[in-house]
């Protein structure tokens, strides 16, 4: 599934069974055909005894359980499995349910807490939203080094082949450029590109040129000696020297004033550098990685970047893909960043709420993968109980993913009324209606009590709708 897309709930379907706990046949009719319908295999039971005894020889993906049941209830049923160690996914649903009830199944495990009258597009919603939280948690616990490069995750076809030219590039000494959008990691990947080398026991020194006034440039690249200007009270070494034997980052190489382009042209030609105010170069065995967001051919053409120094810098380029093209990897870099900065927080998330899941995966990501990290880092330092939530992100993201929902079910349904009927012969609104209730009245057995219940309207109302027909 793309990461940028509205989850299909009639795609990527478990390769295990749900688990439906209701004793209304009719409900319980009623829940397997809509599930069927979006593509999951069902298993049913009518008690939590035989949901226990079901559960004790076959494995689920999911239990969906009303709370009126005979004998043990659906909350003591969801106590019972989480007291036996069982993290199997847990959705309750009730017609008789209270905040204090919603709160207390949550906190006992409920992935989810749905009530009747139920809102079946919501619960085909909820299940893929529970199904895709429980295989991200899954992820979060498995090894966190497979698909990755130096820390660096990625298990996308684009990730994946650049994860492979930079471990072929780093054995070379030859300057190296990384291009890409802000935020998609460039000085990440030029840190394992220098673990990569054979200067990995060298020093990795970083500098992002946009933050050095110009006229300080030259000396803070490769040093001065005492005298050389003004409060130059003693010799200084510089960039270059502190990096030898390693690997020196030019962050945003493209703010580099063009002057000071010519010497570091220079100083890659004859690897020398001369301090401000001395006599003589001097040698340095220094490997250069630079990085920009800029389109360089476009500064050359202003004039603002050497060709020269571009070409020298391009020969040996590694493109580093924005988020938008990374195929599934947000789906992977959620729990590791949620590792990462719950580690760095001395916090243990053992959850992420499915609306908050949902949220992240649906997210454009302007702003790559530093967006996502910082969405997350605000995330964990706001998360209680364990728990990542959907309140816990930012505005944005929140506002966005609700966007998206609401754009997803209205396409579903004019996509559900294209396939099955011309323009021309499509229904009225009322013809509709009258054929769901018929539905709802015969999935019920005729029982009219429970397929208003159903419907969420009252007895009275429904006899009206069928006295019409």
């Amino acid at each position: 599934m793309n990461g940028h897309d509205m989850p299909d709930t009639e795609r990527d379907t478990p390769a295990l069974p749900l688990l439906v706990v209701e004793d209304d046949p009719a409900i319980l009719e009623l829940l397997e055909e809509e599930l069927a319908d979006a593509g999951y295999a069902t298993l049913a039971a009518t008690s939590a005894e035989q949901a226990l005894a079901t559960l004790s020889h076959s494995e689920v993906a999911l239990v969906i359980s009303d709370v009126r049941l005979p004998g043990i209830d659906g909350m003591q049923l969801l106590e019972r499995l989480r007291r036996e160690g069982s993290t199997v996914g847990f959705i309750v649903i009730t017609a008789f349910g209270t905040i204090d009830q919603a709160v207390e199944a949550l906190k006992q495990g409920a992935d989810d807490f749905l009530t009747k009258p139920l809102d079946l597009e919501g619960l085909r919603e909820a299940v893929y939203r529970v199904l895709e939280s429980r295989r991200l948690a899954s992820r979060l616990a498995s090894d966190g080094t497979a698909n990755s490069f130096h820390g660096i995750v990625g298990e996308s076809e684009a990730m994946q082949s650049l994860f492979h030219d930079a471990a072929r590039l780093a054995d070379s000494d030859a300057p190296m450029l990384l291009l890409g959008e802000s935020g998609t990691g460039k000085e990440l990947m030029a840190r394992a590109v220098h673990a990569e080398s054979p200067r990995r026991d060298g020093p990795f020194v970083a500098v992002n040129c946009a933050s050095i006034p110009a006229e300080l440039m030259e000396s803070e690249f490769f040093g001065h000696v005492k005298g050389a200007f003004t409060g130059a009270d003693e010799s200084r070494q510089g960039l270059f020297q502190a990096a030898r034997g390693g690997s020196l980052f030019l962050d945003e190489i493209g703010e580099m004033p063009v002057a000071l382009q010519a010497k570091l042209l220079r100083a890659l030609q004859e690897k020398s550098v001369r301090p401000v105010g001395a006599e003589r170069e001097e040698a340095v065995d220094v490997r250069i990685i630079a990085a920009t967001h800029r389109q360089l051919e476009q500064e050359i053409e202003a004039g603002h970047f050497r060709s020269d120094l571009f070409y020298r810098l391009e020969t040996f380029s590694l493109r580093i893909p924005p988020l938008r093209e990374r195929e599934g990897d947000i789906e992977r870099l959620i729990p590791a960043l949620i590792d990462k900065h719950a580690g760095q927080q001395d916090k243990h998330i053992a959850r992420i709420e499915p609306a908050a899941l949902e949220a992240l995966l649906g997210y454009d990501y302007p702003g790559n993968v530093r967006e996502l990290e910082n969405a997350i880092m605000r995330a964990v330092t706001l998360a209680e109980a364990g728990q990542l939530c959907h309140a816990d992100l930012p505005q944005r993201i929140r506002d966005q993913g609700e966007a998206r929902r609401r754009a997803c079910r209205e396409t579903r349904a004019e996509g559900a009324l294209a396939s099955t009927a011309t323009q021309a012969d499509w229904p009225s609104l009322e013809e509709v209606e009258k054929r769901y209730i018929r539905k709802v009245l015969a999935a019920t057995g005729g029982n009219k009590r429970r397929t208003a219940e159903v419907l969420g309207i009252a007895r009275r109302t429904l006899y009206r709708r069928l006295e019409e027909e």
